[in-house]
């Protein structure tokens, strides 16, 4: 039973999953054919051999570059920089956005001792710099937390300098929600950024 306790202790490390549903998923993978785990499994040392970061953006790669970064067809005057690589994902499956992305890494949050030096800034403006005059707009597209905010003001500052110009993802009302169960924040900032019809 070693083999199962370990199984599952290793499942309720990731995000989201709790003990109760680690054994779940143990069980389900024990109950169903034993080619079903083997092909997770080998998936799993796929992941962990093959997977690294784009050495340009810092989004998951195959190789040196990823499918992004190496498309001829995405726009270089536009980059968006996004917290987590994942998120490239969110704004890919959008299928509205034709520039670059470049990944933080995390996000400012200087009370778990994360500054400026522990993200992937210095080359986010170390990039920028030396794309000249070709990058005309970043995108920052922190989160909405605080320490989203946070980071998204420290970049604006810190790119200004460099030359494009520096714009934050809308806020306001998510579509089919009634004004009665939104919040007054989400209001407040949907009113700022209102545009016309």
């Amino acid at each position: 039973m070693a083999v199962i306790e370990r199984l599952t202790d290793e499942f309720s490390r990731l995000p989201g999953i709790g003990s109760k549903t680690a054994l779940r998923l143990v069980h389900h993978l024990m109950k169903g054919p034993k080619e079903d785990a083997r092909r997770l499994a080998g998936s799993l040392v796929d992941l962990a051999d093959k997977i690294r970061e784009c050495s340009q953006c810092g989004n998951f790669a195959e190789s040196e570059l990823c499918e992004i970064c190496m498309n001829p067809r995405r726009d270089p005057s536009v980059l968006c920089v996004v917290e987590e690589a994942y998120e490239v994902g969110a704004i890919e499956r959008t299928g509205q956005f034709r520039g670059l992305f470049h990944v933080l890494g995390g996000r400012l949050s200087p009370l778990d001792g994360i500054g400026p030096d522990e993200l992937n800034v210095s080359a986010l403006l170390r990039r920028i710099t030396a794309a000249g005059d070709t990058i005309q707009e970043v995108i920052v597209a922190t989160n909405a937390s605080v320490e989203g905010e946070a980071t998204a003001v420290f970049l604006e500052q810190e790119i200004r300098g460099h030359g494009p110009r520096v714009t934050r993802l809308a806020r306001g009302i998510p579509v089919g929600s009634d004004l009665e169960y939104v919040d007054g924040t989400t209001i407040a900032q949907a009113l700022a950024g209102r545009r016309e019809m």
